[in-house]
Formats: structure tokens, C-alpha cells, sequence
């Protein structure tokens, strides 16, 4: 795979079907800095709250309570039964359409906290938050799942006979051990929501793809704008993969005798081993 991507790398530079002097201008020219800080703060944003979501409406739908199990179920089921961006379209269009004006009140009084037209409101990045952010909770709702459900029932009927309420019982046994299983797919909820977030561009929010599609629209050069767009999902991508071998190495602590060999420390080795002249 290294020698056939070498291969397309290197046809591509004799054809000249990249012109990569336009590549290196513009990979670290500020409107597209600023383009790829924006795609990071939407995906760490929509990222954290999906995850917090995700662990609210699973304990729900694992609740014996019926209400709150339906909730959960039809969260679950409306959202990961949507595109990603119909659901950008509706908070960005469809809402403001709806509903025109914004109030915030204090119940059962005449207090107004907060109001605002709903078009001021509704600003591309929060449309994409919401529909990024609601998306992905529906998602880590059957990942955390899964992970509660793997740990064994005997761990928490031992944190009932010691008094433990559920709500201790969930935080302080019941997830910890469940992290070994939610991290995996987590990390690759993330890599994917890096990508995913390139959908906002659909609705004006100037993340990385939108901005280097404003550019060519000017310049002409789509394929070289485009490349930088790709290396710097790349960089990230790679960056959050790194990120993610190292949580999975600091859950795996306690279950196997050995930690696995980070990166780092299978170079030195073989460093070490290697023969001198």
C-alpha cells in the first residue's frame, strides 16, 4: 500500500494534475489555520457533549423505569435514523423558520432570562453543534451500553450489599471497568466526527472545507485546496489515533500483566538492538 500510494504521489506530481506550489502556499496560510482551529473546536464540542448524552440516555434506556426507557429509545432511534446533515438543515433553516423568536422565562412568572430572534440565534456553529453534537449521543448511547453491559452482574450485586446506591454503584464501579470497552469505539467516534464535521460547511460554518472551498472558488484551483484540506484531516486524524492507543494502553492497567509497548519504546529497542559498527 506504501509503494502503490508513492506511486499515485509521484504520477500525480509528473502529470501536474497537482500543482503543489499552490499546496505550499496556502497549507499554513492563516485563513486556513483558522478554518482547521474551527473544525477542532466544533468536533471537541459536539464530541464532549455527544459523550455526556450518550452516558445520560444509556443508564436511561438500562433504567427500569418504562418512561424513561421509551425516551431513551426513541432518541436513540430518531437520531441514528437521520442523515447527519437533514438534521444540520432543520436547526439551521427549519427551526428559524418555525419558531421566530427565542425566550428563556422563569416558569409560572413574567421573568424573562433570555430573548432573542431565533435567525440571531441559530448561528452556523450552533446548528452545528446541535445536529453534530444530538447525532453523535445517539451513537455513544449503544456504545456506553455495551459497555455497562459487559460488566459482570456480580459486581455491582457486591456494591448493593455494601450499601452502594445506583447512582455510586454506576460511577464508581460499573463505568471504570466499562471504560475498557467504550474507549475503543469512542476514539473512532471521534476520527469520525473530525471528518463529519466537514458537513457544516453545507450550512455556511467556516470550518476547514468551507474555507479552502471559498479559495478556490476565487482562485480556480480546486484539486491543490483541496490536498490541503486532506493533509491537515490527515494531521488530525493521525494526532486523535495517537491519542486514542494511549487511553486504550492506560484502561488496559490492571488487566494485563504487561503494558503493551508504546511506539516510542519499540524504536528505542530496536535501536538498541541494532548492530554497531
Amino acid at each position: 500500500m506504501a509503494l502503490l500510494a508513492a506511486w499515485l504521489v509521484q504520477a500525480a506530481v509528473n502529470s501536474h494534475f497537482i500543482d503543489f506550489h499552490v499546496v505550499r502556499r496556502f497549507l499554513t496560510k492563516p485563513i486556513i489555520l483558522r478554518g482547521l482551529r474551527n473544525t477542532i473546536i466544533l468536533s471537541v464540542a459536539a464530541q464532549g457533549t455527544g459523550i455526556v448524552l450518550g452516558v445520560v440516555f444509556a443508564v436511561m434506556r438500562l433504567s427500569k423505569n418504562p418512561v424513561m426507557k421509551v425516551v431513551s429509545a426513541f432518541y436513540i432511534w430518531f437520531f441514528r435514523g437521520t442523515p447527519v446533515l437533514v438534521q444540520l438543515f432543520f436547526w439551521f433553516n427549519g427551526v428559524p423558520s418555525v419558531f421566530k423568536h427565542l425566550t428563556i422565562a422563569v416558569p409560572f412568572t413574567h421573568i424573562t432570562l433570555y430573548s432573542t430572534p431565533m435567525v440571531k440565534f441559530m448561528t452556523p456553529f450552533t446548528a452545528a453543534f446541535l445536529g453534530l453534537s444530538l447525532n453523535e449521543g445517539a451513537y455513544m448511547a449503544e456504545i456506553v451500553r455495551a459497555g455497562i453491559l459487559s460488566v459482570d452482574e456480580g459486581q455491582i450485586d457486591a456494591a448493593q450489599a455494601l450499601g452502594m446506591r445506583s447512582m455510586m454503584t454506576m460511577r464508581r464501579i460499573v463505568l471504570p471497568q466499562a471504560m475498557r470497552v467504550i474507549i475503543p469505539p469512542t476514539g473512532n467516534e471521534f476520527i469520525s466526527m473530525l471528518k463529519t464535521s466537514s458537513l457544516a460547511s453545507a450550512i455556511t460554518y467556516a470550518e476547514l472545507l468551507r474555507v479552502a472551498g471559498d479559495i478556490y472558488s476565487t482562485n480556480l484551483q480546486p484539486v491543490p485546496l483541496l490536498v490541503v484540506a486532506s493533509i491537515w484531516y490527515l494531521v488530525l486524524t493521525s494526532v486523535a489515533s495517537v491519542g486514542q492507543y494511549y487511553l486504550e494502553r492506560r484502561f488496559a492497567r490492571g488487566r494485563a500483566r504487561a503494558l503493551p509497548e508504546t511506539p516510542f519504546q519499540r524504536i528505542r529497542r530496536n535501536l538498541a538492538r541494532a548492530p554497531r559498527v
